[in-house]
């Protein structure tokens, strides 16, 4: 069997990886928040033309979703979760027969385990590769709490783009606000 040796970070100069740790303090037991913002600060001083972002929270009673943050969508989504997992229900996660958990939050994590706990969005021309009405959403199913969200950024440096900053202008993905 073949030992494949580890490369050195300057192996692949033309790339960049860029890791922040996001401080969330949620206010109430649900709760929606726009990350859309601080994500495009990091891609902006991880100095990296075209790549990926994964954002990434880091417990299992809170999710990621990209979606519109508009307050009747945010209210119907929440709706939707309390028809799909209702409050009232008997979870077994709540029970100490069963679990050693003592929050009784058996909802939150059933709600965040469909949603899902990371989203990757593109970078292009050192924005996020979103459409005119997409946003980051943290949700909370289970606050108040303090949240840690991981924005992981991996990409190509902008010395070693392909094409000229201003080809990137013209193009549909490297503008926010395309539909």
């Amino acid at each position: 069997m073949r030992r494949r040796r580890s490369r050195s970070p300057d192996t692949f100069p033309m790339l960049k990886m860029v890791r922040h740790a996001l401080e969330l303090s949620t206010q109430t037991p649900r709760q929606f928040l726009d990350l859309t913002s601080q994500v495009q600060d990091q891609v902006t001083g991880a100095e990296v033309a075209d790549g990926l972002v994964i954002v990434n929270t880091l417990h299992t009673t809170c999710c990621l979703l990209v979606n519109e943050f508009q307050h009747a969508l945010i209210d119907d989504l929440a709706r939707l979760m309390e028809r799909l997992v209702g409050d009232a229900e008997a979870y077994k996660h709540n029970d100490p027969r069963y679990s050693d958990c003592e929050r009784g939050n058996g909802v939150a994590h059933l709600r965040a385990g469909l949603l899902g706990q990371s989203v990757v969005v593109g970078i292009c021309a050192g924005q996020l590769s979103l459409g005119q009405f997409q946003s980051i959403l943290f949700a909370e199913w289970d606050g108040p709490r303090m949240r840690t969200v991981d924005i992981q950024i991996i990409g190509v440096r902008y010395e070693f783009r392909t094409l000229p900053l201003e080809d990137y202008s013209t193009s549909r993905l490297g503008r926010r606000g395309a539909a």
